[in-house]
């Protein structure tokens, strides 16, 4: 292959994954604000208990414990890039895992003492959502745990490599 070859697909392969990246990079989003009747149309009545009531979901019995596709996790409520499979793994709590955000950004952290216990709550950035907890007992890089609801989040698959491209 010539070095101009080389370069187009270079160039092709940069605007693709940053096309890929755009649609879901929300660092730029605006705070997202609803009433509660809004709210409640906008979510089920699963969501919005733990969305917007902090409540939590059964362990083992969330859409996305088992989840192993590669792609990325939204906020339910308003669309916010919040984890990516890249981060995701089987912590053994009953519910998802990831030891990073895909962006620091989109995720607040709140002390938590309800319940008689002293943790930290995950919010989405963008609209204030109850995501879950963030424990220190996660694996390395990070030694973070964010464990998740899965009714908190909406998972978007990425495209297999070469899908959609014609044959020649």
């Amino acid at each position: 292959m010539n070095l101009k070859k080389i370069s187009i697909l270079l160039i092709a392969f940069f605007i693709l994954t940053q096309l890929w990246g755009q649609s879901t990079d929300t660092t730029m989003m605006k705070k997202i604000k609803h009433t509660e009747k809004e709210w409640t149309v906008k979510l089920s009545p699963q969501q919005f208990q733990v969305l917007r009531k902090c409540g939590t979901e059964p362990p083992f019995t969330g859409k996305y414990y088992h989840n192993t596709k590669n792609g990325k996790y939204f906020c339910a409520a308003c669309g916010a890039l919040l984890f990516t499979s890249e981060t995701k793994y089987d912590s053994g709590s009953g519910w998802p895992s990831f030891y990073a955000p895909a962006n620091n950004k989109n995720i607040v952290e709140v002390h938590d003492t309800s319940m008689g216990m002293d943790r930290i709550e995950i919010r989405c950035a963008h609209c204030g959502s109850h995501l879950g907890h963030l424990f220190p007992d996660g694996p390395r890089p990070t030694g973070s745990r964010y464990c998740v609801n899965s009714l908190a989040l909406d998972f978007k698959e990425k495209p297999p490599e070469g899908k959609g491209k014609s044959e020649r």
